[in-house]
């Protein structure tokens, strides 16, 4: 173990900011305190509780409020919002789409529901997330312009378009990806599943692009149980996103007509009860992981050789995930850590495996990735659960 770090150190910095006595502190747990009993409940009491229901609307509604888009329409999962997102910026099969290699696996998947290819690209240290100043480089370099679309050189592939990931709810430099985007002709979505309640600007991620996804997954900021959301502010995309994620039925008072292909995507109202009632508390949630992110950044300033990750400038994050970075990549020391603490009843956790190491991924098209790989070394996820900054306030 390198000299710099004191491991024990690091073990009491992180439990001084833990609430004391619990035999295990979670990674990231929800967080139940508010209108969800009386709204779940009303689902069971009048029977609705599946694909349609008054949840549902409101759910929606409230999205679209808080982010500032003009729609929001809830499906079941984030990859779900995701996928539709691809397919209604106009992905089809064989095209490329630009996703960071570090991130997790639906922003890949997602992209090969289309019948697509994921492109990999690197990521910055100042965001975690794509970097599009060596992306614009790296597109000079590989491609060029056919009919009025960006091509691949190599693979002779169209690159359609480019998938930012806020990563653990940092927001990525929006500004220059989107300059990067317009020049060659890529469109841009944002895999904002991370982020609700983070703003880039002062505007809430996933309003830079035609169309952006969320999440309400379990271990999300807010949740639905499972459960995502896609954002647009162009109707008529708002209306194809409604269609297609409802099986593509047409409406009718009792007839089954559908007039394409579309996917059984429908959040279900009992879930959209849950997430309505987390809505409403957004706010206090997103007060009380501050409140834990400079508990951490307090507790961890003086420790040698680790830095504990803040938002980006021109942003606020909804520090979704506390990050902690080695100031060197060193993955024999990160792995000693995150057993030190787990060996506590603290979890924590690496950042996912690179897309591009994983089998089914290998053989993908790549820029270099060499921050992606050292970040991989380096990068540590801190329990981050809403619970645990309710304990300071």
């Amino acid at each position: 173990m390198s000299n710099r770090i004191d491991l024990d150190a690091i073990v009491k910095a992180v439990q001084s900011v833990l609430p004391q006595g619990k035999d295990f502190i979670a990674l990231h747990e929800p967080h139940f305190n508010g209108n969800e009993w009386t709204y779940v409940k009303d689902c069971l009491d009048t029977g609705w509780v599946s694909s349609v229901g008054k949840y549902v609307d409101k759910f929606e509604r409230d999205l679209a409020d808080y982010t500032g888009a003009n729609y929001a329409i809830a499906v079941v999962n984030g990859t779900a919002a995701l996928h539709i997102c691809l397919k209604l910026a106009g992905v089809v099969q064989q095209d490329e789409v630009l996703v960071p290699s570090l991130t997790f696996i639906a922003t890949a998947n997602a992209v090969t529901y289309c019948g697509a290819i994921p492109h990999f690209v690197d990521s910055e240290l100042s965001t975690l997330g794509l970097d599009p100043n060596k992306l614009d480089k790296y597109l000079e370099e590989t491609t060029e312009f056919k009919e009025g679309y960006c091509y691949n050189k190599k693979s002779g592939r169209r690159i359609k378009a480019v998938v930012p990931v806020h990563i653990f709810g940092h927001p990525v430099d929006l500004d220059r990806l989107l300059d990067v985007c317009i020049k060659f002709n890529l469109e841009l979505i944002e895999d904002a599943a991370e982020s609700l309640g983070s703003y880039y600007k002062g505007k809430h991620t996933g309003n830079m692009g035609k169309l952006s996804s969320l999440s309400f997954n379990g271990n999300k900021v807010i949740t639905t149980g499972g459960g995502g959301a896609i954002l647009t502010n162009d109707e008529t995309i708002a209306k194809m996103a409604k269609h297609i994620t409802t099986t593509a039925k047409l409406p009718h008072k009792w007839a089954f007509n559908h007039d394409q292909t579309g996917f059984n995507y429908r959040l279900p109202n009992i879930n959209a009860a849950l997430g309505c009632a987390q809505l409403e508390q957004l706010d206090g949630f997103l007060g009380k992981k501050r409140i834990l992110a400079n508990m951490y950044r307090e507790a961890l300033a003086e420790i040698d050789g680790i830095t504990f990750f803040e938002e980006p400038e021109n942003a606020t994050s909804n520090y979704w995930l506390n990050v902690v970075l080695l100031d060197e990549p060193n993955m024999a020391l990160r792995e000693e850590i995150l057993e030190a603490l787990n060996d506590k009843n603290i979890m924590t956790r690496p950042v996912w495996t690179l897309m591009h190491k994983l089998p089914m991924y290998n053989d993908c098209p790549r820029m270099d990735l060499s921050v992606s790989e050292d970040l991989e070394q380096q990068l540590i996820n801190l329990p981050s659960s809403v619970i645990l900054g309710d304990s300071h306030v």
